[in-house]
């Protein structure tokens, strides 16, 4: 299968709809710029409402932008209806007809392409086994299971060679396990054809396994743009390093910087930071946000937060503690907690954290 690698870029788009009521517009997404580099997945991500799913549309061409300029590679394509836009969009929903064979349900965008038969069964049968389903050709889609009709949707939008391949959350109808699957199957298949994609999710796992960055939005704005070891270590916001993990965030007062450190006041104790957000400074009101798995229990006193085990839930591979502390419950994640200390429930015991593993963000930027 041909490799067509192409850029994405947005510059200044905007998407407004107009209430026929009178009220006021409902701006869904507001002044987005991003460029998406030939080659590269990059995922949405964001909660409801956010304007993932109208960006990802404004891109294929079944929405509008009431501003600013789409390009797919060189050529603008802002005003251009989906079929001259060479994309190829996967739904959430699977979108296959019943009444065709898996075979003719892959073939049907080369059929509208015209294209000679004896190339469509060859390109058919390619892709097939691309996605797994060499031997289902002559299935309905009746008879297979909700993995393979999602891998038969994603070869019916990979086989008319799209130049960008979008994906608006097409794994939201399948269980845990198929999505595991599945997440891996997209990766390993977009990296193998080099093929530009566009991916939608409200799932921070899908984002973080799939992207080579990730754009986070809320409220029609994007909050940042980043590889995912980026989004996830170094949040610019606090609603940024609360949706893509699971984070503690403490009240601090920041006393001075030092050019590598900040020296901060966290319940009446110095402690230290190595690492800040952009828009924090000395003297300021601000929160140090604190990954489960960056924190650590010591004996009541050695650290820097004082508290008590209320729950241990035992995962296997690690054991997540729940301590209350003056804060409010505090995750402390534990990993290999068979070769660790494990403190019972019900006893004192004190968290404590290493400067370079947390990260001071502005407490009024949400």
């Amino acid at each position: 299968m041909e490799k067509k690698s192409v850029s994405v870029t947005l510059e200044h788009v905007t998407k407004r709809f107009k209430d026929v009521k009178g009220k006021a517009d409902v701006i869904a997404v507001n002044d987005s710029n991003f460029v998406i580099e030939p080659g590269e997945l990059v995922t949405l991500l964001g909660p409801s409402g956010c304007g993932k799913t109208t960006t990802l549309r404004m891109i294929a061409g079944f929405e509008l932008p009431t501003e600013g300029k789409i390009f797919i590679g060189n050529e603008d394509v802002t005003m251009l209806p989906p079929n001259k836009r060479d994309t190829a969009t996967m739904f959430q929903s699977y979108g296959l007809f019943p009444h065709m064979t898996v075979f003719d349900n892959v073939a049907y965008g080369l059929k509208l392409r015209k294209v000679p038969s004896d190339e469509i069964k060859t390109r058919v049968n390619e892709t097939l086994a691309l996605v797994g389903l060499a031997d289902y050709g002559d299935r309905a889609p009746s008879k297979l299971s909700g993995g393979q009709q999602q891998r038969v949707a994603l070869a019916r939008s990979l086989i008319v060679t799209p130049s960008v391949l979008l994906l608006d959350e097409p794994l939201s109808n399948l269980d845990a396990l198929l999505r595991e699957q599945m997440r891996v199957e997209i990766r390993k298949i977009q990296k193998e054809l080099g093929i530009t994609a566009v991916y939608v999710t409200h799932d921070r796992i899908e984002a973080m396994s799939l992207s080579d960055r990730v754009v986070v939005m809320k409220d029609g704005y994007i909050r940042q743009i980043g590889a995912p070891s980026e989004i996830y270590e170094a949040p610019d916001s606090r609603f940024v390093a609360g949706f893509v993990g699971k984070a503690a965030f403490f009240p601090v007062l920041i006393k001075g910087h030092d050019g590598a450190h900040w020296n901060c006041e966290l319940g009446g104790k110095s402690v230290v930071v190595a690492h800040a957000a952009p828009n924090v400074g000395v003297g300021d009101e601000a929160v140090l946000m604190a990954r489960p798995e960056s924190l650590r229990l010591v004996e009541p006193g050695e650290g820097h937060i004082d508290g008590k085990v209320r729950m241990n839930v035992y995962l296997g591979n690690s054991l997540e503690s729940f301590i209350q502390t003056p804060f409010g419950e505090v995750l402390v994640q534990i990993d290999d907690p068979h070769a660790k200390k494990v403190y019972p429930e019900g006893v004192a015991v004190s968290i404590g954290f290493s400067p370079d593993r947390v990260r001071l963000l502005n407490s009024s930027e949400e």
